[in-house]
């Protein structure tokens, strides 16, 4: 074989590696980004439900406890309903031929102020039932003001991330 045609046979090859490795590397991540998303998945949004949380309080305090959570959440309920009805709405009018972005825009405005109105009254009131409670309960209890729930998995922030 002539040294030209070894040049030719010899770039071949590295080209030929080097799209293996490429591609080798390629499906190695895709695989590990796919393993991650369904572990995601399978994971519950709250490894410590509200309940979970309060089965650990003492017994003493846990009825109580429960009746206050569950009317903060009825008395804050009309705000994520409403946070809830002006999504819908700005959505259905997005897909509509009648869009109107101010509109839409405003819309969304509105739904993350009662959403942000519901979050601030659960929080206020969290606060005011820690403030009732034992230091023991009380750090028991602290675990409900971390913002966890939908999506919370897929970010890097917050105590599921810290456990990693």
């Amino acid at each position: 074989m002539s040294p030209k045609a070894l040049k030719i046979v010899l770039a071949a090859s590295v080209a030929f590696n080097l799209f293996a490795v490429a591609a080798g590397g390629t499906i190695w991540v895709t695989h590990k980004r796919a393993e991650q998303r369904i572990e995601a998945q399978q994971r519950p949004a709250r490894e410590h439900s509200t309940m979970s949380v309060i089965a650990r309080l003492s017994p003493e305090v846990r009825r109580d406890v429960r009746q206050a959570l569950k009317a903060s959440a009825l008395a804050a309920k009309p705000d994520f309903e409403e946070a809830r009805a002006k999504r819908r709405e700005a959505i259905d009018l997005s897909a509509s031929n009648g869009f109107d972005a101010a509109r839409v825009r405003t819309l969304l405005d509105q739904s993350r102020a009662a959403e942000l109105r519901g979050r601030a009254r659960l929080e206020a009131e969290a606060v005011t039932l820690l403030a009732t409670l034992s230091p023991d309960d009380r750090a028991v209890l602290s675990e409900i003001l971390s913002r966890r729930g939908r999506g919370a998995r897929d970010r890097n922030d917050g105590p599921q991330a810290e456990r990693k």
